[in-house]
């Protein structure tokens, strides 16, 4: 028959979400971009905010599609390796997207700007003063910044540290349950997965609320904030990923032989614990070699 299969690609049939979400993502754009300059254009918090929607509206319809696809059995092994091909690019990519903010750690504390900081001790305002040209600056190039405290590496950042190699070890628990054709210790292993991750999250809430350092004005806060914020966002994101999974898991969707969408999850989530090991090291650790410790 001229309209037969007669091959292993799956042909997406014809879909306007690509569309949709390239509209809500430059909305969301210029939404931001209004919001950052109030005093020209009124309105851009409820323009990002549409657009945020929106977003969040195309990564639902498109993953549902997904999903749908992969019950109706349209992932055949060539479409699973090439969903693989993707998965593995995508992470390269999230790998180069924390390289840029491991290299900006890394310039701002091997060279640093000669800064003074006074910290007002009633109520914890900081004055930075610029000290390049003047007589004895040199003394001042240091790293955290001279007058800074930080963070105690071996407090919340350790704990959090442990609950993430823990998480490690449930979700690949939960992989090899799947594997295995064991469908309650999949269930366990993706809910202590889960809860670990939200443990996670919260104890970084946590630590932001009383860092004593803030995120504006100084180099040290910035790149601390910017480089660890994205890692909880992937956190975030990685737990709504594992999320997905149980629901999927309690309507029977994986099984030992079909199962990509867990295991891109669980690869994620491997990622995330990689790049967290990194941070703990090179800005818990290293970078706060030797300032004094907050209280």
């Amino acid at each position: 028959m001229a309209g037969a299969k007669n091959h292993d690609y799956h042909i997406l049939p014809p879909s306007i979400t690509p569309l949709f979400g390239s509209f809500a993502a430059l909305t969301m754009f210029f939404g931001l971009v209004m919001w950052m300059h109030p005093e020209q254009f009124a309105y851009g918090s409820l323009v990002f905010g549409a657009g945020l929607i929106a977003v969040i509206y195309t990564f639902y319809a498109w993953w549902a599609d997904v999903v749908n696809e992969a019950q109706s059995g349209d992932h055949t092994p060539v479409v699973q390796l090439h969903l693989r091909y993707g998965m593995i690019m995508f992470i390269a990519s999230e790998v180069m997207f924390f390289v840029g903010w491991f290299w900006a750690w890394f310039d701002y504390s091997l060279f640093p700007v000669p800064l003074e900081l006074v910290i007002d001790p009633e109520t914890h305002a900081f004055t930075v003063t610029n000290l390049i040209g003047q007589e004895g600056a040199a003394a001042l190039m240091q790293w955290p910044p001279k007058g800074l405290e930080v963070l105690d590496a071996m407090k919340l950042p350790l704990l959090n540290t442990l609950i993430l190699l823990c998480s490690g070890t449930t979700v690949t628990w939960a992989h090899h349950a799947l594997i295995h054709g064991d469908r309650e210790g999949l269930k366990k292993g993706l809910w202590l997965t889960i809860l670990l991750g939200l443990l996670f999250s919260s104890i970084q809430a946590y630590e932001y609320a009383v860092a004593p350092f803030p995120f504006g004005g100084l180099n040290y806060g910035t790149a601390f904030y910017m480089a660890t914020g994205f890692h909880g966002f992937h956190v975030i994101v990685g737990t709504i990923f594992l999320i997905v999974c149980l629901v999927r898991t309690y309507k029977g969707h994986f099984t030992p032989k079909q199962h990509f969408g867990f295991e891109a999850a669980a690869w994620y989530w491997h990622f995330v614990d990689v790049v967290w090991l990194f941070l703990f090291i090179a800005i818990y650790i290293w970078g706060g070699w030797g300032a004094p410790v907050h209280a």
